[in-house]
């Protein structure tokens, strides 16, 4: 017997069993009975055994050999049409899982809300989360463990540039915000204030730390930054309990986050605005449609962001 029948004979076969005779089979595979007999003969020769019991002016019999083929090929065949529906929701860009990568304060700022809004759908591909930095997560793209990577970059010449290892998508500019303890009852610090005071920032040569040295040098100021940590929520707490001053991301302060109090510095007129920008980064070629919905999400809640940013700027 060969090891794997051949799937044009198995489908004559079936064709047989359910119409009864190699007549009718024929008529309805558009062959001449004697294609139809000749396929059955065949898979005969490859199985090694009768399979119908052939009998002149009357309807074929299945051997016993015959009806287990018969139960095995329906198995295949249901097998096989639910494997092309897969593979053809697969070439359409239809999938099963989608792993998405994005760093600790996304994951808990801006993806519960943008989740909440794809939940009531009911349908799509199962979404799983890992949280990772963005420094970590681009060679997981390249490697196709993320399909897709929520990331962050303080400064142009940041990673990840442009290039054919992957697709980038700006998702928008998050404001960064310099903050204190907030002091209730008093007027908010100005810049001139929390020169002398300790800085929070990330390690010496970590993005949002060396965006700091650049922005301070254009004003003509040397934060002393004394506690290191590049956990924004760490950051935040000392900053909270009046230990530091800090730039924070805006989505970290929003109001609905907002909960224990922290508050602007009163920069000088004419200091720049500072931002980190929000990218999308996936493998280059075309992306599923739950790729881009999330991108069109991330979209509008950056936006938001932005506009509750602006509305909250110290006068």
């Amino acid at each position: 017997m060969k090891s794997q029948p051949d799937l044009k004979l198995l489908a004559t076969f079936m064709a047989v069993v359910n119409r009864g005779s190699m007549a009718e089979a024929a008529a309805a595979l558009g062959y001449v009975p004697s294609a139809v007999s000749q396929h059955i003969a065949a898979l005969e020769r490859d199985m090694g055994i009768e399979l119908v019991v052939r009998r002149p002016g009357s309807r074929l019999i299945l051997t016993a050999a015959g009806r287990s083929l018969a139960q095995a090929t329906e198995t295949l065949f249901d097998a096989t049409a639910r494997f092309q529906d897969a593979a053809n929701g697969i070439s359409n860009r239809e999938i099963a899982e989608l792993r998405v990568g994005a760093y600790p304060s996304a994951m808990s700022h801006l993806l519960p809300a943008i989740l909440s809004a794809l939940k009531p759908r009911g349908r799509g591909p199962r979404i799983r989360l890992i949280i990772v930095e963005t420094d970590k997560g681009l060679p997981k793209v390249k490697s196709g463990d993320l399909d897709l990577l929520i990331a962050y970059r303080y400064l142009p010449e940041d990673p990840p540039a442009d290039s054919g290892e992957w697709s980038i998508t700006s998702l928008g500019h998050e404001p960064l915000v310099l903050v204190t303890g907030a002091r209730p009852g008093r007027r908010p610090l100005e810049l001139a204030e929390c020169l002398d005071m300790e800085w929070t920032s990330g390690h010496a040569h970590s993005p949002d730390r060396r965006l700091l040295h650049r922005w301070a040098g254009e004003l003509g100021i040397s934060p002393d930054v004394t506690l290191e940590t590049e956990d924004l929520h760490s950051m935040l707490a000392m900053i909270r309990a009046g230990l530091a001053v800090g730039l924070i991301p805006a989505t970290l302060i929003s109001p609905q986050s907002d909960r224990s109090g922290a508050e602007r510095v009163v920069l000088p007129p004419g200091a720049t605005p500072l931002h980190r920008e929000i990218l999308a980064v996936s493998r280059p070629g075309t992306r599923p449609p739950i790729i881009n919905e999330l991108v069109t999400l991330l979209i509008e809640a950056l936006e938001s962001v932005q506009l509750c940013a602006t509305a909250r700027k110290s006068p």
